[in-house]
Formats: structure tokens, C-alpha cells, sequence
């Protein structure tokens, strides 16, 4: 079927984080989450467990991690098998998880800088010192500083490292020879790596996405893989993700510390979409992938010929673009004021991803096309008036 993405979906006074948590004049651009309906296969799945009028605990059958499996095979040529599959509500759930089971006292967590400022959150939560390690520019795009990377690593209290892969908010697909020489320096260093997977299938222009755990049985041995239905098909408020580990001592210890938490499995509404998505969804998502792309397109275009001072990082997957705004000459919360509060766009605040995000915005570009122009328009009007 042909699905509507310029469909605009009123979506306040749905309890909704990103609308229902600002100025009803304001419009929100930050969080990533879409304001696309779901895929038909996914809503006719709730809507017929709904039907059943009892809401008991509910039990995964075969067929939920059947769905996974068959996914990133079919997408991706990663062959996971079913008794390497775990269970947690989010992926920055996990992170508090990993944090608890993984790390003793003391003991360090290494990132990339900029990336998702959650990830700093659930450190700074769980008293867990943060080596971050800056990536550089080059050619558009983020690199790694490998010699600054494997510096931090050989730190021996360093004993985690988080992957954003792709990245957020930089949008790149790590190449396979990238993602090698982090895993052999994490390898050596006898560091785990932790490998948030969770924007994978939002590819974008051709741009092609490695699993890390795909390259070798040794590195995936060394990663805790984490992955989830909730933002390639818009489901993030199902509370479903997937948390996958060969190693099965690992597994064994993050299984463990979930049972002594209380948390168990996933609610019967959350398994209906979870599966329906995995196994249906791939229509809904090629069509939006399409949209995505005519959206970036429209941003840069719209932005050579009104914002020709800003900057943007074009993302190889993610529907978030890192927009660069120093030739303004304000310094970052200037910056982030005026568009909130005279502009009334609510963007992400780059200075939230890393020190390296001051000047930055990050601005979420999965909305209807007539969204994203007033987003872009009310920035114009604050910038150049």
C-alpha cells in the first residue's frame, strides 16, 4: 500500500513527550521520535490484541524472536541466533543495566564526543566517570581520532566503551574498517564494547550499515549489541527493545541482573508491534526512507538559499541533522534562546551532545515536509528577519 507521510497528525493532548511538553505556540523538533503514523500491519496487530479483553502478563513466543532474527537477516546479512537475544524496555534503559553488571567501582566508560547526551545522563546517574574521546571533522564528517581513541582506551580503569552506531548526532555509517580498528584497540585494551544499534535501518542516499558484531566472531564476542524496532518504525512509546550478546557469560550476567531488578519481559501490547513490525514492516519502511531523503534534500536546499550561514553535517542514516551555527557569531545558549523563544522552534541543544557541540542544533527532519518548512522558516525569520 502507499502510505501518506505529509499527512500533518495533531498529536497534542496524546500525553506526547515531544508536543504536550511545550508552549502550545512552539513547535518541537528535538526529540526522535516521528510524527508519521505507523505502518498499517503494526496498527491492525495492536488494535486485534486490544480486541482480546484480557491484558495479563504475557510470555514471548518463538515467533517474537523469530521476528528479530529474520529482520536483520534479511536487511542486513546478520545472522543472530535466538539464544543470544535479551530483553529491555529501552535502549538507555540498558545503559543503566550495563552500567550496574558490567562496571565495578571505580572503573571508567569511554565515548565518543559529540554523541548522545543520554548516554552521559545514565553515567553521571550510576556514578560512573566518563573518558571521552573528541571526534574530528574531516571531509563534512565525524572521524575517529584514532591516536586520541586508543589513548583513552589504554587507561586501565577504562573498562567499557559505548558505540553509537550509526551516529547520533553526527548520522555516520561507521565503515566496516572503522568499526575493526575501534573493536581491535577495545580487544586489546580488554575493553567491552557496547554498541548502540538502534537508528540502523534509517540509512539514507545508498549508505550502507555494518552490525559490528557482524564482522568477526571475536569482536562479537567482546560486544554487547543494542537494538530496537522503536525508531525505524516509530514505536518508542511500546517500551520494546533488544539487547543482543553471543558471549554467554556476558548474557548470563546482564540476564542475571535484570531477574534482580524485578524486570522480566515485555508487556503483551509492546510484543503485538514489536513482532508485527519486524515481520510486516519493511514496505512502510522503504517508502519512508524515500521520504526521508526527499526531506534532506528539501533542508539543504531550503537552507543554500535562506540560511547561508548554516552549516550541516549531511547524515549518512538517523532522521537528525547537525546544524552548525557559529558564523552567527552567538555564543551556544544565545543561540538556543532565541530560537526557542523568539523563533518558537524547539531544537536539541548541541552543547548537550559534548563539549565539541557548542554552535551546534540538532534539528529531527522526520515530520511532514509542511512541518519542516514552518521549522525552517521561524529559524529564518529569528536569523535574518
Amino acid at each position: 500500500m502507499k502510505y501518506d507521510f505529509d499527512q500533518v497528525i495533531e498529536r497534542r493532548g496524546t500525553a506526547s513527550l515531544k508536543w504536550d511538553t511545550c508552549a502550545p505556540d512552539v513547535l518541537p523538533m528535538w526529540v526522535a521520535d516521528m510524527d508519521f503514523a505507523v505502518a498499517e500491519p503494526i496498527e491492525q496487530a495492536m488494535k486485534e490484541r486490544a480486541a482480546h479483553p484480557i491484558y495479563g502478563y504475557g510470555e514471548p513466543p518463538a515467533s517474537y524472536y523469530e521476528s528479530v532474527c529474520g529482520w536483520f537477516q534479511r536487511r542486513h546479512g546478520w545472522e543472530i541466533r535466538r539464544e543470544w537475544l535479551s530483553y529491555s524496555p529501552g535502549i538507555v534503559s540498558a545503559l543503566h543495566f550495563f552500567y550496574n553488571c558490567y562496571l565495578e567501582p571505580g572503573e571508567k566508560v569511554m565515548m565518543m564526543d559529540p554523541v548522545y547526551y543520554p548516554f552521559f545522563a545514565a553515567a553521571q546517574r550510576n556514578n560512573v566517570t566518563v573518558e571521552k574521546s573528541r571526534l574530528k571533522i574531516q571531509d563534512g564528517k565525524y572521524r575517529v581520532d584514532f591516536a586520541d581513541f586508543e589513548a583513552k582506551a589504554a587507561d586501565p580503569r577504562v573498562k567499557m566503551f559505548i558505540l553509537c552506531n550509526p551516529h547520533n548526532p553526527g548520522g555516520r555509517c561507521w565503515e566496516k574498517e572503522e568499526l575493526e580498528r575501534m573493536a581491535r584497540i577495545c580487544i586489546d585494551n580488554g575493553v567491552l564494547i557496547i554498541s548502540d544499534e538502534i537508528h540502523c535501518d534509517l540509512t539514507l542516499n545508498g549508505n550502507h550499515y555494518t552490525p559490528c558484531a557482524s564482522i568477526s566472531p571475536e569482536i562479537a564476542d567482546h560486544t554487547v549489541t543494542c537494538v530496537a524496532p522503536s525508531k525505524t518504525f516509530n514505536i518508542a512509546g511500546l517500551q520494546t527493545s533488544c539487547i543482543v550478546i553471543s558471549n554467554k557469560e556476558l548474557k548470563d550476567r546482564y540476564d542475571t541482573f535484570l531477574r534482580s531488578i524485578g524486570i522480566m519481559r515485555p508487556g503483551v501490547m509492546g510484543m503485538a508491534g514489536f513482532q508485527a513490525a519486524y515481520e510486516k514492516g519493511g514496505e512502510w519502511l522503504d517508502q519512508l526512507l524515500v521520504y526521508l531523503n526527499g526531506n534532506l534534500a528539501f533542508l539543504k536546499e531550503y537552507i543554500a538559499e535562506n540560511l547561508p550561514f548554516v552549516r550541516i553535517m549531511e547524515p549518512e542514516a538517523t532522521y537528525l541533522v547537525w546544524m552548525d551555527f557559529r558564523e552567527y557569531g552567538m555564543e551556544p545558549e544565545e543561540l538556543h534562546r532565541k530560537l526557542l523563544e523568539e523563533g518558537k522552534v524547539w531544537l536539541d541543544e548541541g552543547y548537550l551532545f559534548g563539549d565539541s557541540g557548542n554552535y551546534y542544533e540538532r534539528i529531527n527532519i522526520a515530520c511532514p515536509r509542511s512541518v519542516l518548512k514552518d521549522a525552517l522558516d521561524r529559524m529564518k525569520q529569528v536569523l535574518v528577519g
